[in-house]
């Protein structure tokens, strides 16, 4: 038994040993000596400060930088509010205090950091109520919800962040660390203050989702570059007796540090527990928000592997159906002319199902039977049921598609002044149905004509909340010259609202407005002008009054399905029971 016990007392020596060779060795890779370990020490602990002007500014010019950068979906614009936030410097020090076991630190570094979160929320918030803009761009939702993979990307930068701090001899705590980690602090910050000013200005809990969202990514971040720094500090031995005993001279000198002491003089328990001497405990206090933030992050992760696992679906389906296509006698005629050229392809799988979209130029119009073969060999491909999958085959006769198998003739017979035009413009709808609209928007159809001086004009009508800034239309006009080789050409643009209109009805009556009414017939022709496009209607119900709510569906239906003729299949009504939102009505596409 003595014998056992002497060989496990041995083994923790051992462990012992190599733990303090390891960090002997790290810092010396990082050449930290012991008087760049009070430097460090120092210098973190003054950027806990809640003195200095040139913080705060740098903190809300970021702020105001990042809230309309995010705003106008500018990723260029973001990044100039992650070169100048300072956030790293108060994360840092709390770090370094739960490496030190030093409370007044923790206490400085907290209310620095409770300031500092506050005050980007609360500039973003002010910001989203006089802005018009309102929309949710990609930027804003790609930060409203982080998975595991940004916790591992947080303990990477922290750990870099911290390296490259100890590393550094002047300006450490705003400067390389603070460009290589704000990415990752100040935008989801400002996507809170976003949130919450939506909420605040346009109701409902889309706002709030966005909000809790980026505050989720904010704080994973923020706990683990804490830990991680942490670690470094504690292999680094920041808090040795040299350090600790120069870097209390300088606490003796410092007005900050020396007003903390005093207001913890004035509670006796505080003053005992002024130095946390447990590491345990220490890394408990860290480890236990790391943990609790884990369990949001998991379920988020899980829905990214569901998104990823149906994109790899959706892949999969478009590969086997493309390879069919091309090289099982579906582009190629029986005699070996070309006989179609596949322009797009676009899986939907919607459950156990999928929909297979394909739009082609071709010759000769597919049959149903071999469309349904088509459909076949795809699911034998796959081992699915044949009735699993859809097919929406959208077939564009065109002349051009002589261009792909040329025939060569000894007598070239001109075309006529019709077939000409008919073939220009055909090739002119090829070229605009490939070009991206910037988001918001969608293309919904376009109108081509042809001057007598021979210039083409497009108008484009598109769906969308905001209207396509001057840049966007110069660079579409410039790629659709490009594509068409066309200099005499005129591009228009003519926007479909895709807002959320609200209804207003007479008190206690089913009876639209006037306002509201025209509204509604506003929103019914433009589903008459643009075929692909479809309505929803939203009637809030609320206790005791089914009757009305159900009387004012039918009101808004009878606008637009017995005056205005609209098929009732383009239009969807909901009754809502939900006592915040309203009586709404929006536009959107359905192809």
């Amino acid at each position: 038994m003595e014998q056992e016990n002497l060989q496990r007392f041995r083994f923790l020596i051992r462990i012992v040993r190599i733990w303090r060779r390891f960090r002997d060795r790290f810092a010396a890779a990082l050449d930290v000596s012991t008087d760049r370990k009070v430097e460090l020490y120092v210098e973190l602990s003054r950027s806990a400060t809640l003195r200095d002007v040139v913080y705060w500014l740098q903190i809300i010019f970021s702020a105001g930088i990042a809230t309309l950068g995010l705003i106008l979906d500018s990723s260029a614009v973001i990044i100039g509010a992650m070169l100048i936030s300072p956030l790293m410097g108060p994360i840092l020090s709390g770090g370094l205090s739960l490496a030190s076991g030093d409370l007044i630190l923790a206490i400085r570094s907290s209310a620095n950091l409770i300031l500092s979160t506050l005050a980007p929320i609360l500039l973003a918030v002010i910001l989203v109520a006089i802005l018009p803009y309102k929309d949710i761009t990609p930027e804003i939702d790609s930060r409203t919800l982080p998975n595991l993979l940004d916790l591992v990307i947080a303990l990477f930068s922290g750990a870099i962040g911290s390296v490259a701090t100890c590393r550094q001899v002047r300006g450490v705590v705003t400067s390389i660390p603070g460009v290589a980690i704000a990415v990752a602090l100040m935008p989801p910050l400002c996507v809170v203050g976003i949130g919450i000013g939506v909420a605040i200005s346009v109701g409902g809990s889309t706002g709030l989702s966005i909000a809790g969202g980026g505050a989720l990514l904010f704080l994973t971040n923020l706990v683990a570059i804490t830990f991680t720094a942490m670690l470094v500090f504690i292999l680094l031995r920041i808090d040795t007796a040299k350090v600790r005993e120069k870097v209390e001279l300088w606490k003796s000198t410092d007005r900050e540090h020396l007003f903390w002491r005093r207001l913890f003089s004035n509670f006796p328990s505080l003053e005992k527990a002024r130095q946390i001497r447990s590491v345990s405990l220490r890394l408990l206090m860290i480890l236990l928000p790391l943990l609790l933030i884990s369990i949001p992050l998991s379920r988020s992760f899980a829905i990214f592997q569901e998104d990823i696992a149906t994109r790899q679906a959706q892949n999969q389906i478009a590969s086997i159906a493309r390879d069919i296509w091309e090289n099982e006698g579906y582009a190629m005629s029986a005699g070996g002319k070309v006989r179609s050229y596949l322009d797009e392809m676009r899986v939907v799988l919607e459950g156990t199902n999928a929909r297979l979209f394909m739009r082609v130029f071709d010759n000769e119009p597919y049959t149903q039977q071999e469309r349904v073969e088509f459909v076949r060999r795809v699911a034998d491909r796959l081992g699915r049921d044949p009735q699993t999958i859809e097919l929406q085959l959208i077939e564009i006769p065109t002349s051009a598609r002589d261009q792909f198998n040329p025939v060569i003739e000894t007598t070239p017979t001109p075309l006529s002044i019709p077939q000409t035009q008919s073939s220009y413009i055909q090739q002119v709808n090829a070229a605009i149905e490939q070009m991206e609209l910037p988001q918001p928007a969608q293309m919904i159809d376009y109108n081509i004509s042809i001057r007598p001086d021979r210039a083409t004009i497009f108008q484009i009508n598109y769906l969308s909340s905001r209207d396509i800034e001057t840049d966007g239309k110069s660079l579409l006009l410039n790629e659709l010259q490009r594509r068409l080789s066309i200099a005499n050409l005129d591009l228009s643009f003519n926007r479909i609202s895709s807002g959320i209109e609200t209804l207003e009805f007479e008190r206690n009556s089913p009876e639209l407005e006037e306002e509201s009414a025209q509204l509604v017939r506003n929103a019914g022709n433009a589903l008459l002008v643009h075929p692909v496009l479809r309505l929803r209607y939203m009637i809030r119900a609320v206790e005791d009054e089914d009757e009305l709510a159900a009387s004012r569906v039918a009101a808004v239906r009878e606008i637009l399905v017995d005056e205005l003729k609209i098929a009732e299949d383009r239009i969807a009504a909901d009754v809502l029971r939900d006592e915040e939102r309203g009586n709404t009505l929006q536009i959107f596409l359905r192809r």
